[in-house]
């Protein structure tokens, strides 16, 4: 890691309280964008010939922003992610003096296309819930598919469902402690289904002082990316044709409580959202409720 972004990091988690996994975010981030700078130096050094990070130019982190679009094909959501990681380097180096101009301030974020969450419909849920990846042994089998069943009934982000831990869990009572983002702690219920399942791996959870729920080898506790590859593993057999993530259960479970008769702001609070607006793109898109509140609120088919 470039010092600087060091520096930053240090920063951020100490004076800033950001989360372990927010701090790792910008510093990924920034160690992508120094990759790009070497990158650039190798193939023409006369064109860039200080690759370091103090040496950047306006011009440098536009050559980025289409770098990212052209060659990788990021979205513009990601784009602007990475663009907010530099912003805060350059920001934070100017502010304690090490640089003297700000070379992010005057770069535009692209515009973001807003897309609509594309739940699934519970039949492929419970294809993916029901699907087992043959050649596990029975404990990781287990783990596995509390992991699918768990963010199905609970509607967790992956980096929370990582983060649960064995104190977290109250099986009795169904619920579950949650540290979402910002640091922000609240509480989910869970079905019965996904209780049993729990259970079900604790009996063989590997013993380890580790605290986290999800172990994985070696007694060390899953990260996000274990948890994200564990999806992927089991939706890329599972027979669905839709494009989905474990961010797609999220959108499913908010869907489905919705066109079940939840109401919003209990929907709300369980995912875990600051505003009901963000929350309200799930009753847009939970045709099934509407119906059911016309045909009971319009009264001409109960007319003559």
């Amino acid at each position: 890691m470039d010092p600087l972004v060091g520096e930053l990091a240090y920063y951020l988690g100490t004076e800033r309280k950001r989360s372990p996994l927010t701090v790792a975010a910008y510093a990924r981030d920034l160690t992508d964008f120094a990759g790009f700078l070497q990158r650039q130096h190798a193939e023409a050094p006369e064109e860039w010939p200080d690759p370091s990070l103090r040496a950047v130019t306006p011009s440098h982190i536009r050559r980025y922003i289409g770098y990212m679009f052209d060659v990788h094909g990021y979205d513009s959501r990601t784009v602007c992610r990475k663009l907010s990681s530099i912003r805060a380097l350059y920001r934070f180096l100017r502010s304690t003096g090490v640089l003297e101009t700000d070379p992010a301030s005057s770069i535009a974020a692209p515009s973001i296309v807003k897309k609509k969450p594309a739940p699934l419909d519970v039949k492929d849920v419970m294809k993916i819930l029901h699907t087992s990846i043959a050649g596990r042994d029975a404990a990781m089998q287990a783990r596995d598919r509390a992991i699918l069943e768990l963010f199905y009934a609970s509607g967790m982000r992956r980096a929370e469902l990582a983060g649960v831990r064995l104190a977290d869990v109250n099986l009795e009572r169904r619920e579950i402690r949650v540290m979402g983002k910002g640091s922000k702690e609240r509480t989910v219920i869970i079905n019965h289904t996904a209780a049993a399942a729990i259970e079900s791996y604790l009996r063989v959870r590997p013993r380890t002082d580790d605290a986290a729920l999800f172990q994985g080898r070696g007694g060390k506790g899953l990260t996000p990316k274990h948890v994200w590859r564990i999806f992927k593993d089991v939706y890329r057999i599972s027979g669905v044709a839709q494009k989905a993530s474990p961010h797609t259960l999220r959108h499913s479970f908010a869907t489905h409580l919705i066109e079940n008769g939840s109401d919003l702001e209990t929907v709300r609070e369980l995912l875990g959202h600051e505003s009901l607006s963000t929350t309200g793109i799930y009753l847009k898109l939970a045709m099934g409720h509407k119906r059911r509140t016309y045909d009971r609120a319009h009264p001409r088919d109960r007319l003559p």
